[in-house]
């Protein structure tokens, strides 16, 4: 798999569809590689007319790994996230969103289409608040504004961030079952198979506990966006699903809320993840979007 130099960093990508198709970036979210944009999902996107191009984030997957800027305090951060306290971080996701930029660059896609998953909609959304120029349309799916004032996790969803790690292959797969019976959609029958084979595909292609722990300080570290994404102009789609126990649907319509003429849609039954069920729903709403503006 390719891949190019951006924002100084190894950024490892995979380049699907039609290359004259309106060109879609995939973003993924925290600690997960580009394979949780699963190969039949990017598949019913290049059918609709995408290029669909799916990337590992910095410090996950085959891109580069950042562990010269230490492991920083992870339980600090989840109590500076549960107060609405400001943190520093070894980055931010402003850099997260300059690496995607520079992914554009490396691609020679002067403007794109954006799709982030949970820290990937916060991702996204900090592309439209920075690099509009650059962004035909942005879609945050199961994301928040990072607001203080909008409900955190439950707590046995929330205490999945800041499990121990685990390094052996079977122990990381058993895990990965228990943390998405856990934070996954209640309204839909959880694949187990598709969970192990996910999982263990992420485990090789290169999980990352460390860094994991400086995404996690990057998200709360880069504090809240609602002012800032009140002046976004870029055509946008909020998802979410209507039972997510990890980022709360309110999360979903503070975004919406936040975003001028940004619409909405929620889908019953759904959590922290996007089960098959729901997939044409997704592929349709985000289609739709991207047709309407090129």
């Amino acid at each position: 798999m390719p891949s190019v130099r951006s924002n100084g960093l190894e950024i490892a990508y995979e380049d699907i569809g039609p290359r004259e198709g309106r060109p879609l970036l995939l973003i993924m979210g925290l600690g997960v590689s580009l394979v949780f944009w699963e190969d039949e999902f990017c598949a019913m996107l290049a059918q609709r007319g995408h290029r669909v191009v799916r990337f590992d984030n910095r410090d996950v997957g085959r891109s580069t790994k950042l562990d010269a800027l230490g492991v920083p305090n992870v339980m600090e951060a989840m109590a500076a996230l549960a107060t609405g306290r400001q943190i520093a971080g070894p980055y931010l996701l402003t850099d997260m969103a300059r690496d995607t930029i520079g992914l554009m660059d490396a691609l020679g896609i002067e403007r794109a289409h954006v799709v982030g998953a949970s820290m990937g909609g916060m991702i996204a959304q900090t592309m439209a608040i920075e690099h509009p120029q650059r962004l035909r349309s942005m879609t945050s799916i199961m994301s928040t504004t990072g607001s203080p004032s909008v409900p955190t996790g439950k707590p046995e969803a929330m205490a999945m961030l800041v499990r121990p790690p685990v390094f052996e292959r079977p122990a990381y797969v058993d895990q990965a079952v228990e943390i998405w019976r856990t934070i996954g959609s209640p309204g839909f029958p959880l694949d187990e198979r598709r969970v192990r084979e996910r999982a263990a595909a992420h485990f090789d292609r290169g999980y990352h506990p460390a860094g994991i722990a400086r995404q996690l300080v990057a998200v709360v570290a880069s504090g809240d966006r609602t002012e800032a994404l009140r002046k976004v102009s870029i055509p946008s789609l909020v998802i979410h699903g209507v039972a997510d126990p990890l980022v709360p649907v309110e999360g979903g319509k503070a975004t919406a809320a936040a975003i001028p003429g940004a619409s909405l849609l929620l889908i019953e039954g759904m959590g922290h993840d996007m089960p098959r069920e729901v997939w044409p729903q997704i592929v349709g709403a985000i289609t739709e979007l991207t047709a309407k503006h090129g």
